[in-house]
């Protein structure tokens, strides 16, 4: 296509890190950042990948963004924290809060982390990673700025509010759930609208409430949530157990990355952290959580149909497709970024 070009992981990834150092990050923050959007973009979400990126450097420029935050932990008690982020960027205050949580689970069994003023933290799976790494099931919950409204309602009334769960499978891939609460993630209406293509009429509605195929159209309107009121009442159950709970803020309260540029969000995460050698070994899980893929996979289908798998199976395959043939960025994507090369003096680049 040519509104797309093809660049290498190891390309994005380097550029991203060193784009991170120039405006102020340490190197290991930098690093880490640069991981999570080359891993989004690997794993098939392009939507939360190196398209964000320009926005992200322009609110470290702003001071939305902190770049050097002084992260503060209250233990609230042996096996809960809470940690203050800071206005750090929140994929640094993410994996500060899952680190935490995992070295409370090795003494406890379970840890929890909850995080108050972070920003957006980029694609849950990146931290549930973090936990499976280290033999524990992770759970990820952030609330984010009003997007989605109610069936019948008007207004945008709560956001879609991601969960991520990671379970480790001691197999080729773990299991992997990875998901906002509305039909699309608004980060896919902004790829759309990139590239220039329409949208399903099912994502989202226009302002005045009425479906809609132009991603433009609907990024001024309200995403829907998935499967209706139960949808709804999930995200709110993460805005209060991410902002309500924590102290912090919520609903209306949180500042939107996109309308309010030079302002911190004020996000919060909630982390989770679960032992599994609590409950039985690596062999045992192994051999039961291979019985639940077998079982899945042979599960009669209907003609044509895709046989079933484990959540984030799919995005672990198409991982393993883009290391090899690289990965798709929109060609005003790269506009952005070759400015931001030229304009930091950088060594690495994208072309």
């Amino acid at each position: 296509m040519d509104n797309i070009k093809i660049v290498q992981a190891e390309t994005i990834k380097s550029f991203v890190s060193e784009l991170f150092e120039k405006v102020g990050m340490s190197g290991e923050d930098a690093a880490w950042f640069a991981e999570t959007i080359t891993t989004a973009n690997l794993r098939g979400l392009d939507s939360h990948g190196i398209l964000r990126v320009p926005n992200y450097v322009e609110r470290v420029k702003c001071g939305a963004i902190n770049p050097c935050p002084d992260m503060k932990i209250v233990q609230l008690s042996p096996a809960v924290a809470l940690i203050d982020a800071d206005d750090a960027a929140g994929c640094v205050a993410g994996k500060k809060a899952m680190e935490c949580a995992i070295e409370t689970a090795k003494k406890f069994g379970v840890g929890i982390a909850a995080v108050k003023n972070s920003n957006h933290f980029g694609a849950g799976a990146a931290y549930a990673q973090l936990a499976v790494d280290r033999d524990m099931i992770g759970i990820v919950l952030t609330d984010v700025p009003t997007l989605i409204t109610a069936p019948g309602a008007k207004a945008k009334l709560v956001g879609n509010n991601p969960i991520g769960i990671g379970i480790p499978t001691y197999s080729n891939h773990p299991f992997m759930l990875d998901m906002s609460l509305s039909v699309v993630a608004e980060g896919k209406l902004r790829f759309a609208a990139e590239k220039g293509s329409k949208i399903p009429t099912t994502w989202a509605a226009d302002m005045d409430g009425n479906p809609t195929d132009d991603p433009e159209a609907a990024l001024k309107g309200f995403l829907l949530p998935i499967a209706g009121y139960k949808g709804l009442g999930l995200a709110y159950v993460v805005d209060i157990l991410c902002g309500v709970l924590t102290s912090g803020i919520f609903a209306d309260k949180i500042k939107s990355m996109y309308r309010n540029p030079t302002e911190p969000s004020q996000i919060g995460h909630m982390m989770l952290a679960i032992d599994l050698q609590a409950f039985l070994s690596k062999e045992e899980m192994k051999e039961r959580m291979e019985y639940y893929h077998s079982y899945l996979e042979s599960a009669p289908l209907v003609e044509g149909a895709t046989p079933l798998c484990f959540p984030g199976e799919i995005e672990h395959n198409c991982c393993l497709r883009r290391v090899e043939a690289g990965i798709p960025v929109p060609i005003t994507t790269l506009e952005k970024l070759n400015a931001l090369q030229s304009e930091y003096g950088m060594i690495s680049a994208l072309e």
